[in-house]
């Protein structure tokens, strides 16, 4: 008898080694956030908040980690436009909050495409592991729309102001490799060890001296949170009011009419890509 596939686009599993995973699992989409799936990132990061074990891996099935949010749930609404677009961002800012302030160590691992809101979403971890060959791209601007899920705020703290501009405003892609060096990343591997790399990561910082690692993270964020809370409201804001623009609405419609802009070297990557960049 045949066990249920599951249909939920984000999952959680609790490992016997003290590891809680967050897994993004909709490859067919590229993992792409329209409503729903965004809604089950924040419904999933507040349950792993709860009970976050000793460590939190996040990481993505499929080729790709995160392609954004998906553009053909955006295009089409017209005045609702904004509605839905604030309605996405909102939730997926509930989910970087809450992943942003877990009390443990978050581990991310990122395969493939984090474009758009993938980029947020990937950067929000203490040790972020990458592949090579993976794909950093934030894309809005080549859409009308502003950065949202905190890459905004993330960027700069990491990689300085000039570099975060040149992503921001010129959809640089970077490498994995690249990423390291940029200091993106804590740290790029071979495309093949990035799972073993991630988990035996998090899984050593779970059978470490907890306290002291709970203690040592709470310095190194102390009182950043309120403020990242306040730039996913505005954030938010900015991409909704954007995205209710005629400007905005036809770069969309172009897009995916044009099937996209990033070549990637993967046919199924780029069809995905092309269609969720925000």
């Amino acid at each position: 008898m045949s066990l249920p596939v599951s249909t939920e686009p984000v999952r959680i599993v609790r490992r016997t080694d003290g590891v809680v995973e967050l897994r993004l699992d909709d490859p067919g989409r590229g993992n792409a956030l329209d409503l729903r799936t965004a809604q089950a990132l924040r419904d999933r990061a507040v349950e792993v908040a709860a009970d976050p074990g000793g460590a939190v891996l996040l990481r993505a099935t499929g080729g790709n980690f995160c392609v954004g949010g998906d553009l053909r749930a955006f295009v089409g609404r017209g005045a609702e436009t904004g509605t839905y677009v604030h309605a996405v961002a909102s939730a997926a800012h509930d989910a970087i909050q809450a992943l942003y302030e877990l009390p443990v160590p978050l581990v991310t691992a990122v395969r493939g495409a984090a474009a758009g809101g993938g980029i947020g979403l990937a950067l929000v971890g203490d040790f972020v592991l990458a592949a090579r060959s993976a794909r950093f791209r934030l894309a809005y601007t080549a859409i009308g729309l502003t950065p949202d899920c905190g890459s905004s705020w993330l960027l700069p703290r990491l990689v300085g102001p000039r570099r975060a501009a040149d992503l921001i405003l010129t959809n640089r892609v970077l490498t994995g490799d690249d990423a390291e060096r940029w200091g993106l990343v804590s740290r790029s591997v071979e495309d093949e060890e990035l799972d073993d790399a991630a988990h035996r990561a998090a899984a050593d910082l779970a059978a470490g001296a907890g306290d002291a690692l709970q203690a040592a993270k709470g310095l190194l964020r102390a009182g950043s949170g309120e403020d990242l809370r306040r730039h996913l409201v505005e954030e938010a804001r900015l991409i909704a009011a954007l995205a209710d623009g005629r400007q905005a609405q036809d770069r969309m419609a172009s897009f995916l009419a044009a099937g996209g802009r990033q070549k990637t070297g993967d046919s199924r990557a780029e069809a995905r890509e092309s269609e969720s960049v925000s």
